[in-house]
């Protein structure tokens, strides 16, 4: 059995994740079951019973920048074991809200955690894994920042000021260059209509990321 695929969306809030999401997982779903595999649409933090409290914690309780990051990495290794690992195990593809990037990017460049500190608990938590495939919505953060004053009530995060986006924005950029092979850049100020056509491009290329299950 050939392992799944997993893909994750990223950008700073505002950037248009959630927008294309829903419709990005509908054509997933026909591509994959010609594989004969299901998709798991799921998000961070959060994705199981444990991730979704943490999450209502981490979204609404202030708390220790240290405490803040410890609390992603252990939400994450929860959502590794009961719900990602399980399902590429199957040959099913996930999409994911967010991952290890958004940590990177929001308790590092934002929020200025060391780097190290988060590399060393990346490795303790998932070792060398990561997707096969991010999708980074990139948008200014003045920009960004008038979409999200239109939509819900913020959370935590949402509240913060234009330097952290920038920040935030800034290291998530970084990643992308990090590690070219993984990353694809969606321009978000283009309309609905391009985005989605720049994404129907990408899922043309997924074959192509099928591995041998190393473990079969």
């Amino acid at each position: 059995m050939a392992r799944g695929i997993f893909i994750t969306f990223e950008g700073i809030d505002g950037a248009g994740k959630t927008t294309h999401l829903a419709w990005f997982r509908e054509r997933l779903e026909h591509q994959a079951a010609r594989a004969g595999a299901a998709v798991v649409l799921t998000r961070e933090p959060g994705g199981t019973a444990l991730g979704e409290t943490l999450r209502e914690i981490l979204l609404h309780q202030p708390m220790d920048l240290e405490t803040e990051a410890l609390l992603m990495f252990a939400a994450r290794r929860e959502h590794l074991a009961q719900v990602i690992e399980p399902a590429l195990a199957r040959g099913d593809w996930v999409l994911s809200d967010r991952f290890t990037d958004a940590t990177f990017a929001y308790q590092g460049g934002g929020r200025g955690l060391a780097r190290g500190k988060l590399e060393t608990l990346e490795r303790w938590v998932q070792g060398e894994f990561q997707p096969d495939l991010t999708v980074l919505f990139d948008l200014p953060p003045d920009t960004a920042s008038t979409r999200r004053s239109a939509a819900r009530e913020p959370d935590r995060f949402e509240r913060e000021s234009g330097s952290f986006f920038s920040r935030t924005r800034a290291e998530y950029l970084r990643r992308a260059q990090e590690a070219p092979q993984r990353f694809r850049m969606v321009d978000s100020t283009q309309s609905i209509t391009l985005i989605r056509q720049q994404l129907e491009q990408l899922l043309a290329t997924l074959s192509c990321l099928r591995a041998p299950d190393p473990h079969a």
